[in-house]
């Protein structure tokens, strides 16, 4: 049985035809009908489409030729590395796809690095050979010169066409080595996704290394401290949709439900096993997601709490790298303070939540996570502004850095290289694996390519540029906390940290930008931003001015000048207790004011 299963990935940059393979693949083998007109049958999500990029990874079992193939297809975007961490995990090879006319791209790089390190065997496809502009000597040069494979058996293909098609079939079975597994040991299962079905309670998304798996069964999570036990109801595979069987086999990919309710119960990367014959030690080499840019997401309304918590829930389900704690701002409420992989990954979630779950939500703006060293020698580790300490008892804070791989075409080395040194980045290395491009690796804050750093990248490159980022470490810079305060009192929500260079000018550019969203109230209001005691930016909003000598029709001026002083004592008793109204749209300028930075 083992030597008919092969268990691959399908892993590309951003639009270098891999969804649109993946059709053609599922075409030729029956698995959809020839000429769906649905494309990317993969990307099953309205956002998917919308945005042209594939945000889940989607199993699917194929039949060809008496093997079962599973093929896993997983994102392209960087913010979504952590998805293609988790089809990889699950799989024995994958199936690298290039474009012929634009060549390696840094996610390229990145995806082949991860497949690497899980000793997958690797099959490099040069996509879109119809074109006119294809260049496959060029494209197999670069592949042998950045990623050190050899490309002497690359398949040429054009998945829009079908050509090619076949050969990658074949090349799935004679290339990529079958499972290992013992079928009669203990069960051990990698979870590596889940979803949430009303009817059944979690669905959840396993690759079998050892053991079997079938109804009835009495099975618990080898991660859990507690020792919960679930009965098996329902066991399958998918093709695309989801089809019940008997059982799965080691080496297999599929999904089982076992009636669990609590999200929790069934975390990614945790192992299944039998709960009356459990395996000795989990399946190894599973990593959980680090979050690295952090934001406050709070209901619009504060009776929807309960159901953002249910939402948030259902989403970390099968969004892993998604985390959330509880937290409250005097500003808006009871919310939740979340951790994503990226901005896009953020920007994802939140589209997700108002889609799927009908809700209506104020994000604060994005930050990342510091580490401020107390003047007593003790180290906190902070993601969000409103919780760091004041000035006199910081003795440094450090901030995350990354290392940055941008491909680009030499002729727009000069504007990548200053756009780089504008966001305080070091150049680390240049290289030249070709003629026309160069690869160039920055260390930079991650604070600095959070918000338009790509689109710039992609502004001062034509469209040309890749990006991509990884974890280095942290570093002390010189950084301050800006608070923003309305009338003398600080709003949580709009404090930021910045670099002690660039705070003044946010500062000023934020305080204006408030002055123009904040309405006008019946007092004056004051906006001020400060770091410490120390005001740096303020404005102040004039109140609205009720004409209170309107029903005076004439008489003595003593009168008016008494109406006059009776608004003023007024005045003085609305800005001791008023409070100012604040709307939503003021909360979201701070993250406006980042991208004109």
């Amino acid at each position: 049985m083992l030597e008919r299963i092969r268990n691959f990935a399908l892993i590309a940059h951003i639009d270098h035809g891999k969804s649109t393979l993946a059709d053609r693949i599922l075409e030729l083998t029956g698995v959809i009908p020839p000429g769906t007109k649905v494309e990317q049958v993969l990307d099953d999500m309205e956002l998917e489409r919308e945005h042209g990029v594939t945000i889940k990874l989607t199993p699917v079992r194929i039949n060809y030729k008496g093997y079962i193939l599973n093929l896993i297809d997983t994102p392209g975007h960087v913010d979504f590395s952590y998805e293609v961490s988790r089809s990889l995990a699950a799989c024995e090879g994958a199936l690298l796809i290039v474009d012929a006319t634009q060549g390696v791209e840094a996610q390229t790089v990145a995806h082949t690095n991860v497949a690497l390190n899980h000793n997958l065997e690797i099959i490099p496809i040069l996509n879109k050979i119809d074109l006119p502009q294809a260049d496959p000597e060029r494209v197999k040069n670069e592949i042998e010169e950045m990623l050190a494979i050899d490309t002497s058996d690359a398949i040429l293909c054009s998945a829009k066409e079908g050509w090619g098609v076949e050969e990658v079939l074949e090349a799935i079975i004679e290339r990529i080595p079958p499972p290992k597994g013992e079928p009669e040991a203990p069960l051990r299962a990698l979870i590596f996704d889940s979803h949430f079905d009303p009817y059944l309670g979690v669905i959840v998304y396993v690759r079998l290394f050892d053991g079997r798996l079938r109804k009835g069964m009495k099975i618990k999570m080898m991660g859990r401290e507690e020792d919960e036990i679930f009965e098996v109801t329902q066991v399958g595979v998918f093709v695309p949709k989801m089809k019940e069987i008997e059982e799965l086999q080691a080496g297999e990919v599929g999904y089982f439900a076992a009636g669990i309710r609590n999200v929790r119960s069934a975390q990614t990367g945790d192992t299944v096993t039998e709960a009356e014959r459990p395996a000795k030690e989990p399946v190894p080499g599973f990593r959980p997601a680090k979050p690295m840019v952090f934001c406050g997401l709070y209901p619009a309304e504060g009776t929807n709490y309960e159901d953002l918590r249910e939402a948030l829930e259902k989403l970390r389900l099968n969004d892993a790298a998604l985390t959330f704690q509880e937290e409250s701002s005097p500003a808006l409420g009871i919310g939740f303070h979340c951790g994503f992989l990226g901005l896009f990954h953020m920007q994802i979630i939140q589209e997700r939540l108002e889609r799927e779950f009908n809700l209506h939500i104020v994000a604060t703006a994005p930050s990342v996570k510091y580490r401020v060293k107390l003047t007593q020698g003790e180290v906190l580790e902070i993601d969000n502004p409103a919780k760091f300490p004041p000035p006199q008892m910081i003795e440094s804070i450090e901030e995350p850095f990354v290392e940055t791989t941008i491909i680009v075409p030499s002729d727009f080395i000069g504007g990548i290289m200053e756009l780089c040194k504008e966001r305080r980045g070091e150049l680390i290395s240049m290289d030249f694996p070709t003629a026309k491009r160069v690869i160039l690796r920055y260390e930079m804050p991650l604070s600095e390519i959070m918000y338009d750093f790509f689109d710039q990248l992609k502004s001062r490159s034509k469209g040309f540029a890749s990006f991509d980022y990884d974890f280095k470490g942290y570093k002390p810079e010189d950084l301050v906390k800006v608070d923003i305060l309305l009338n003398g009192v600080a709003v949580d929500a709009l404090s930021f940290i910045a670099h002690r260079e660039k705070a003044y000018r946010k500062a000023r550019l934020l305080v204006d930008k408030l002055k123009e969203e904040i309405p006008r109230q019946l007092f004056e209001v004051r906006i001020q931003a400060a770091i410490g005691s120390k005001v740096i930016a303020s404005q102040s909003i004039k109140p609205l001015r009720k004409d209170v000598l309107a029903k005076c029709y004439g008489g003595d001026v003593t009168r008016k000048k008494k109406l006059l002083e009776k608004q003023k004592e007024g005045k003085k008793r609305l800005k001791m207790v008023g409070k100012v109204e604040v709307p939503q749209e003021a909360f979201l300028s701070l993250l406006r004011i980042e991208k004109k930075d």
